[in-house]
């Protein structure tokens, strides 16, 4: 009987409070830590234009197109008119520089005209069809005053993507 009534008086004293103090504590040094230390990510969209299946009668007239079809060994530049220029790897890399002289040249003779594509095979990185975009759509040349920072000029915005012939 004893044992009983020992098992009934811890019973009947009550459930102790729960202190939140140290958690608390805990999250008032936590939180800001966290967020100082968040790396915040910048997220940059491109616009593209896909293929499409129209079911219209084609244009009369094409228009003009400035095509850069990405090779495992080569890049090649064309336009409506045929090929323009053909730029084989440079030291194992493509040879960017010289297509994007190329392509500041094509938007020299035809200033109006927006559209590209892109083509590439199947087993090209992501990062070259990003680097070929890049120079399509915009460049820096120098500035007219000697000091002058180099002036950002837009190529050929509207770019397409898709696979190689």
């Amino acid at each position: 009987m004893i044992r009983r009534r020992h098992h009934y008086r811890r019973r009947s004293a009550g459930d102790p409070d729960l202190d939140m103090t140290t958690f608390l504590n805990l999250m008032v040094v936590l939180v800001p830590f966290l967020l100082i230390t968040a790396v915040f990510s910048r997220i940059t969209i491109i616009e593209l234009s896909l293929p499409t299946t129209e079911g219209g009668a084609a244009p009369a007239e094409p228009a003009y197109r400035v095509e850069v079809v990405v090779r495992q060994d080569r890049l090649e530049l064309l336009d409506s008119n045929g090929k323009v220029a053909t730029l084989p790897k440079v030291d194992g890399e493509y040879d960017f520089a010289g297509l994007q002289a190329h392509v500041i040249a094509l938007k020299e003779s035809h200033p109006d005209e927006d559209d590209a594509s892109v083509l590439l095979e199947p087993a090209i990185e992501y990062d070259h069809l990003i680097q070929v975009m890049d120079v399509l759509r915009s460049a820096d040349v120098p500035a007219e005053a000697p000091d002058a920072p180099p002036v950002r000029i837009a190529l050929f915005s509207d770019v397409a993507i898709g696979d190689a012939p």
